[in-house]
């Protein structure tokens, strides 16, 4: 029976790999002159099924052949449509049921950037003549909460976080740290103030989640090391460059005309949220352990931290 408990807690604690290639789908339509649409359409290789982009009857559609990039599949083509898209439905057709959701994005000419989260359920969007400012606060909310939930990465250092100091409220002002830090350089790029090239953040961010695997395979009680007596300082220096990585997840989606501010306080209150979720669910299984079976706790926490470490040694190789 402990040995169960101790193998499951490390499976889900752990979080699986496989994890990362569930990315959403991404329908992104730029209106190049009035009635021609740029379209690019990108969705998981996984879920290709006959998924494709979905636009009204006044639109005529040609796409070219998919390419394969990494975990995907991407397609361009040209729509031309003979009256503005302002009240029509766009979307995805073909979504399977308990598919990814994804997103859509559209910019109309002289007109702010509409986006919105699509679902298996809800597969379309009426495009607005000019979108709401809660619509925007909504999509990006969701984008964020997604993009830590769904990015395996950010995940995995949110998970060692709990693994490390255990307690929830050393967690959740270590995890607000850590979004504190990441909206700081998010901003940052997204302005233009700050950046780094994409390669070498995507290595340290591995790093960090290693650092963190080894922290909590070399804790002993009563000699707490760095991570243990300054979390909230550790997780900020990691936040910062983890805002990186976030600014090229928020670049490929774009950010709506004249709504800039709000999209990005949107996106980081999802991302804070995802967080907390992830932390309520991994102490929640740390105390079901802790009162279920104690001795299998710390067997379990090794076993988790060495998945975690060497997930991040794996990616720390495969990005350099």
């Amino acid at each position: 029976m402990m040995r169960r408990l101790c193998l499951l807690a490390a499976l889900l604690l752990a979080v699986p790999a496989a994890a990362d290639e569930l990315r959403p789908f991404y329908l992104d339509m730029q209106e190049q002159r009035p009635g021609e649409w740029q379209i690019l359409w990108k969705w998981p290789l996984a879920d290709a099924g006959a998924a494709r982009p979905q636009l009204p009857p006044q639109c005529r559609l040609a796409m070219l052949p998919p390419r394969r990039v990494v975990g995907a599949l991407l397609a361009t083509g040209q729509a031309r449509c003979s009256r503005p898209l302002a009240g029509s439905l766009v979307g995805v057709a073909g979504l399977a049921p308990g598919g990814p959701d994804g997103l859509i994005r559209i910019a109309t000419l002289g007109q702010p950037v509409q986006s919105a989260q699509l679902r298996p359920d809800a597969p379309l969007l009426r495009v607005a003549a000019r979108p709401g400012r809660w619509q925007v606060a909504g999509s990006y909310f969701g984008i964020g909460v997604d993009h830590i939930l769904g990015g395996i990465d950010h995940l995995l250092f949110v998970v060692a976080l709990v693994l490390l100091l255990r307690r929830p409220w050393p967690v959740v002002a270590a995890a607000t740290a850590f979004t504190l830090a990441h909206s700081l350089t998010l901003a940052g790029t997204t302005l233009g103030l700050v950046g780094l090239p994409q390669a070498p953040v995507e290595v340290v961010i591995a790093l960090s989640i290693l650092f963190l695997a080894v922290e909590i395979v070399k804790a002993t009680p009563g000699q707490p090391r760095l991570s243990e007596r300054r979390p909230g300082l550790v997780a900020f220096l990691f936040g910062l460059l983890h805002g990186f990585g976030f600014a090229g997840a928020l670049r490929e989606v774009g950010l709506p005309d004249g709504e800039v501010p709000l999209a990005l306080l949107a996106f980081n209150l999802g991302v804070e949220a995802g967080q907390l979720l992830i932390i309520a669910a991994a102490a929640g299984l740390l105390a079901l352990l802790r009162r279920a079976a104690p001795a299998t706790l710390r067997p379990a926490m090794l076993a988790s931290a060495y998945a975690i470490g060497i997930t991040a040694a794996y990616w720390v190789f495969d990005r350099v």
